[in-house]
C-alpha cells in the first residue's frame, strides 16, 4: 500500500466492485444506470461515516491518491464529451421546425428571467451566512440547473428505449438547440470570469471565436479527406484515429490556456467529425470501452466523493438550495409544457417531453463538480446538488415511462389486412429490406401478387440501417428529399431506390413505389417499421428472414437483429405481417408453381387471401392443400374456414389455374410426411403462422420447432432437413386487443 499502483489498483476494483454489487440490486426497479456509480461514490466518501470503516477508507484512498485518480479518470469524462460530440448531428438544428426552437429556447430563457432577478434582489444577511456563500453566488447554481445535456438525454432515451419514437426525436432535436445555446453562453460567461485577472476580457472573447470557428473550418475538411481516402467497406486506419485522439488532448490544453473547461476542445472537434460510418463509428468503437465504460464510472464515482455532507452545517441551508433547485425545475416544467401544448402536443406528451427536458446525469456530475473546484460553489452546496441529480433523474425516468407508451398509438387501430380488402381495391404494401439481396426476393414476391392497372399496389420500401457512431436516428423520405445533410449516407440507400424506382417503372399505372430510409438502432427498429405501416394505412408489412442460405445448402449469415425486429414487429405491428424465407429466385420468364398449406385459422385465412391474389397472374398455378383432422368440431372458425374456401374448391371462371387438394392427417408426423412428399414440387409456399394450441395436425410438430417467429408449418419449410430449394411467406393476420 505504499506504492501508488497496487493503490491506485485496489481503488478500481473496490469501486468496480460496490459499483456491480448496487446495480444487480436496482436494475429490477429500472434505476437508472449511472446510480450504482454514485452510490459507490457515496460510500467510499465522506457521506457515510462508520468508525470501523473510515480507518479502511483513509487508508485506501490517502489524501493525495484522491487528486491522482479525479485526474486520470479526467480522461474518460474527456472521451465521453468528444464522442458525445461525434455522435451529435449539428446539422440537425438547421431542419429542426420551430416546435424544437420554441420549446429550447423558452425553456432556458424563462427560468434564468425569473430565478436570477428574484434571487439578486434579496440582502438578508443572516441568510446569506446561513447558506456559506453570497446569495448573488447562488446563480450559478440556477444556470446549472437550467442547462441540459443532449449526452444525457440520448442516455435517457435509449434507456427507455424510445430513442426513435415522436417524442425522442422532438427531445432530441430540443435538446441539441438548449446545449448549444448553454455551451455558448457558459463559454461567454468563462470569458468575463477572469477571476486572476491575467488576461484581457477582449483577447478571451477573440480567442474564444477563433478556437470556435477555426476548429471545424481546419478539422471537418480533414477529416472528409480521411474518410475520402479509405477504401469503401474498409474501417479508418487506426494512424489518423489516434491522430484525432491526441488532438483532443491538445485542443484541451489550449480551452484551459484561454480560460474555458478543458472539454470544450473536445466537444467542438467532436462536432467537427462527419457522424457515422467510417469515421465517426471507428472512433466511437476505439473510445467506447476505455472512455465510456472503463474510465467514466470511476470518475461519476470520485465526483461523488468529493461532496461534503458532513451535519455541521445549518438545515435551514439545505433548505434554502433545496427550494433554489425545486422551483427552478419547476418553472423550467412549466415553460417547456405550454409551448409544446401551444403546438398542439397531448397533455401527457408535453408533460413527459418537459420532464426528458429536465432530466440530470453524467455531464452534470462533471459540470458541478468544476464549479466545486473553481471555488463558485461550496463543498456543502455541491453534496445537495449531487443528491438533486439522483433525485432528478430517477423521477424523470420513472414518471416518462408512466406517462409515454410508444405502442400505445397502435391501440384501437382499425383493423388492416388483405382479407378484408374489396377485390378491386389498391393493395398497400410496407417491404422492409436491409441488404441487397433482399431487394430480388421482395419484388418476386410483389409480382406474385400481379399488380394491374385495373388493381394496383402500392409499395412502400423502407430501408433500415444500423445506427453506428452516431445518437440521432434518422428517417428519410426519398421521394420528398433526395438528398440529405451527410452525404456519406446517401449511398446506402441508393441500391434500393434505384431497383424499387425501375419496378414503378416496369409496371406504369400498376405499381407505386416509395423509398424510405429508416437509421436508428436495432433495439427499436420495429418502431420505424410500425409507425411507417400507421402512417401509410399498409394492409401486410413484408420481412425478411434472418437467415441466408448459399446455393449449397448451407447458412451464409444469421443476423440475431433482423430476427429480434421480426418478433417485436409480430408482437405490436398494426396489419397483417409477413416472414419472407428466400432461397432463390424466382424465374420470370416460366411458370411459377405455388403451393397454399391451409390447415385453418385467422392467419391461414389471411394466407389464403394473398394465395388468391397471385392466380391473377396467368403464369402461376397455384394448389391448395387442405391438411384436415380426421374429426372436427363445427364452430365459428370451422364455418369461417368451409366459407373462406368455397372459391378454391370450385374454381370460377377465369381461375382454373387454381386447384384444392384435401388430405386427412391424423397427428403432426403424417403433416410432416405430407410437407416431405411435395416439398420438391413448388416454386413458393404460402402459409399461416399460428394455428390452434391443440390443432390435430400438428400435433408433436411444436417441440421440434426452431423459429418460432415462422409458425409450426414455417418452420418445417425451412428446415434444412427438406432441402427445399423455394421460398417461403408465413403470414399472420392482425389481432385486437378486446
Amino acid at each position: 500500500m505504499k506504492s501508488s499502483l497496487p493503490v491506485f489498483e485496489l481503488q478500481v476494483l473496490m469501486i468496480f466492485a460496490i459499483t456491480q454489487i448496487w446495480h444487480f440490486f436496482l436494475k429490477r426497479f429500472d434505476f437508472p444506470q449511472f446510480i450504482p456509480q454514485m452510490i459507490a461514490g457515496l460510500i467510499l466518501g465522506p457521506a457515510i461515516r462508520v468508525d470501523m470503516l473510515d480507518k479502511y477508507k483513509k487508508m485506501l484512498f490517502p489524501y493525495p491518491s484522491q487528486d491522482t485518480l479525479a485526474s486520470i479518470t479526467s480522461i474518460g469524462y474527456a472521451l465521453f464529451i468528444f464522442t458525445s460530440g461525434v455522435q451529435m448531428d449539428l446539422s440537425m438544428i438547421t431542419r429542426t421546425g420551430h416546435r424544437a426552437w420554441t420549446i429550447a429556447i423558452l425553456g432556458m430563457t424563462v427560468p434564468l428571467l425569473i430565478c436570477i432577478p428574484i434571487i439578486t434582489t434579496i440582502h438578508f444577511e443572516d441568510l446569506q451566512n446561513q447558506i456559506g456563500i453570497p446569495l448573488y453566488n447562488v446563480s450559478p447554481i440556477v444556470l446549472s440547473e437550467v442547462v441540459i445535456s443532449f449526452a444525457v438525454v440520448a442516455s435517457l432515451l435509449s434507456e427507455l428505449k424510445i430513442l426513435n419514437s415522436e417524442l425522442g426525436r422532438l427531445a432530441l432535436s430540443s435538446v441539441l438547440v438548449s446545449d448549444i445555446l448553454s455551451k455558448t453562453i457558459s463559454c461567454v460567461n468563462n470569458a468575463f470570469l477572469d477571476k486572476e485577472g491575467h488576461h484581457n476580457i477582449l483577447v478571451l472573447l477573440i480567442s474564444l471565436v477563433a478556437f470556435g470557428t477555426f476548429i471545424p473550418l481546419i478539422f471537418r475538411p480533414a477529416m472528409f479527406w480521411i474518410i475520402k481516402h479509405t477504401p469503401e467497406g474498409r474501417p479508418v486506419d487506426d494512424g489518423y484515429v489516434y491522430l484525432i485522439i491526441t488532438m483532443v488532448f491538445a485542443l484541451g490544453w489550449i480551452a484551459v490556456k484561454i480560460n474555458q473547461e478543458f472539454i470544450l476542445g473536445a466537444f467542438i472537434l467532436g462536432l467537427a467529425v462527419p457522424e457515422g460510418p467510417p469515421l465517426g463509428s471507428s472512433l466511437v468503437k476505439k473510445l467506447q470501452f476505455f472512455g465510456n465504460s472503463l474510465l467514466l464510472p470511476i470518475f461519476v464515482t470520485c465526483g461523488v466523493m468529493k461532496a461534503d455532507f458532513s451535519l455541521h452545517h445549518s438545515s435551514k441551508a439545505v433548505v434554502v438550495i433545496g427550494i433554489i433547485i425545486l422551483v427552478t425545475h419547476l418553472i423550467k416544467l412549466i415553460a417547456c409544457i405550454i409551448p409544446a401544448l401551444f403546438c398542439k402536443i397531448p397533455l401527457k406528451d408535453a408533460l413527459a417531453l418537459a420532464l426528458i427536458l429536465n432530466v440530470k446525469g453524467v455531464v452534470d456530475v462533471g459540470a458541478y463538480g468544476l464549479l466545486y473546484d473553481d471555488g463558485v460553489i461550496s463543498g456543502h452546496n455541491y453534496g445537495i446538488m449531487i443528491i438533486s441529480i439522483m433525485i432528478t433523474a430517477c423521477i424523470v425516468k420513472w414518471s416518462v415511462k408512466l406517462l409515454y407508451d410508444p405502442s400505445r398509438k397502435y391501440a384501437g387501430y382499425q383493423k388492416r389486412n388483405v382479407m378484408s380488402l374489396k377485390s378491386d381495391s389498391e393493395l398497400r404494401i410496407l417491404a422492409c429490406v436491409h441488404k441487397p439481396y433482399h431487394i430480388t426476393a421482395t419484388i418476386d414476391v410483389l409480382d406474385l401478387c400481379c399488380p394491374t392497372t385495373e388493381k394496383p399496389i402500392i409499395v412502400d420500401a423502407l430501408h433500415l440501417i444500423e445506427l453506428i457512431g452516431r445518437t440521432s436516428p434518422i428517417f428519410i423520405s426519398h421521394r420528398i428529399q433526395r438528398t440529405i445533410s451527410s452525404g456519406s449516407h446517401q449511398s446506402y440507400s441508393d441500391n434500393v431506390i434505384l431497383a424499387f424506382d425501375l419496378y414503378e417503372h416496369d409496371n406504369i399505372g400498376a405499381v407505386t413505389a416509395h423509398a424510405y430510409t429508416a437509421i436508428s438502432p436495432p433495439t427499436l427498429m420495429h418502431e420505424d417499421v410500425c409507425q411507417l405501416a400507421l402512417d401509410k394505412v399498409a394492409s401486410i408489412i413484408i420481412l425478411p428472414f434472418h437467415r441466408r442460405w448459399s446455393i449449397d445448402g448451407g447458412i451464409e449469415s444469421d443476423d440475431k437483429n433482423i430476427r429480434a425486429l421480426n418478433c417485436k414487429v409480430l408482437d405490436i405491428a398494426p396489419c397483417s405481417v409477413g416472414i419472407l424465407l428466400s432461397r432463390s429466385s424466382i424465374q420470370r420468364d416460366s411458370f411459377i408453381q405455388v403451393a397454399m398449406i391451409y390447415l385453418g385459422g385467422k392467419d391461414d385465412r389471411e394466407a389464403l387471401s394473398i394465395a388468391k391474389r397471385t392466380t391473377r397472374n396467368s403464369r402461376v398455378k397455384l394448389v391448395v392443400y387442405h391438411l384436415a383432422a380426421k374429426e372436427h368440431t363445427p364452430n365459428i372458425d370451422y364455418l369461417l374456414d368451409h366459407e373462406a374456401l368455397k372459391d378454391v374448391k370450385k374454381p370460377n371462371p377465369g381461375t382454373e389455374n387454381v386447384s384444392y387438394h384435401k388430405v386427412i392427417v391424423d397427428g403432426g408426423a403424417e403433416t410432416s410426411a405430407v410437407l416431405r412428399h411435395i416439398v420438391d414440387e413448388y416454386d413458393f409456399f404460402i402459409v399461416g403462422r399460428r394455428h390452434e394450441i391443440e390443432s390435430t395436425q400438428t400435433d408433436g410438430l411444436a417441440v421440434w420447432s426452431e423459429f418460432s417467429e415462422l409458425g409450426t408449418i414455417g418452420d418445417l419449410l425451412a428446415s434444412s432437413d427438406f432441402g427445399s430449394r423455394a421460398g417461403v411467406l408465413v403470414v399472420q393476420q392482425q389481432v385486437k386487443d378486446t
